[in-house]
């Protein structure tokens, strides 16, 4: 097993359950950038930043039965649960991985809608610009998502949080 792949499993074992592909995009996005090594790379795509190595990491542990994908039937959607396995919680007593705690951090991302975090998640993908340019990046990139000035405001405050909190 590599460690890769045991990070995820601890973050799963942090996190009971995750809804949603976009959802678990996002939260392992933000704690990357909030100093949890988490080692997959990210590009930025149609809902903001995205990782094909996650995807396809997340596969892999569901085809090796230590995370369970369930698909479920929404009006005019599929939507995806994600949760640690039996199996999997056996295969973490065995392999000690070391990450911060995270299940704070996890629980209040939770909370917040997919569309909230792929605003975070996107003002943290240029965060390497000063502010104003981060803001005009969000409204020009996500102009159809019409983020309001009080959403990216709550954004930036809610970033600072999360940094604040693996501290």
């Amino acid at each position: 097993m590599l460690e890769n792949h045991a990070k995820l499993m601890r973050f799963f074992a942090s996190s009971e359950e995750i809804v949603g592909r976009k959802k678990l995009q996002k939260i392992i996005y933000i704690l990357k950038k909030c100093e949890v090594p988490f080692e997959e790379r990210y590009q930025f795509h149609f809902y903001g930043p995205y990782s094909e190595e996650l995807t396809l990491r997340i596969e892999e542990l569901c085809n090796l039965g230590f995370i369970n994908e369930t698909k479920e039937e929404k009006k005019n959607y599929y939507q995806y649960r994600y949760q640690l396995t039996d199996a999997g919680n056996k295969f973490l007593e065995h392999y000690q991985v070391e990450l911060p705690a995270m299940r704070e951090r996890i629980s209040k991302m939770k909370e917040k809608s997919s569309r909230f975090l792929e605003l975070v998640s996107t003002m943290l993908y240029f965060e390497h610009l000063p502010r104003e340019e981060v803001e005009e990046k969000v409204r020009t990139v996500k102009s159809k998502q019409n983020y309001t000035m009080d959403e990216i405001n709550e954004a930036w405050s809610f970033i600072e949080e999360m940094r604040r909190t693996l501290h």
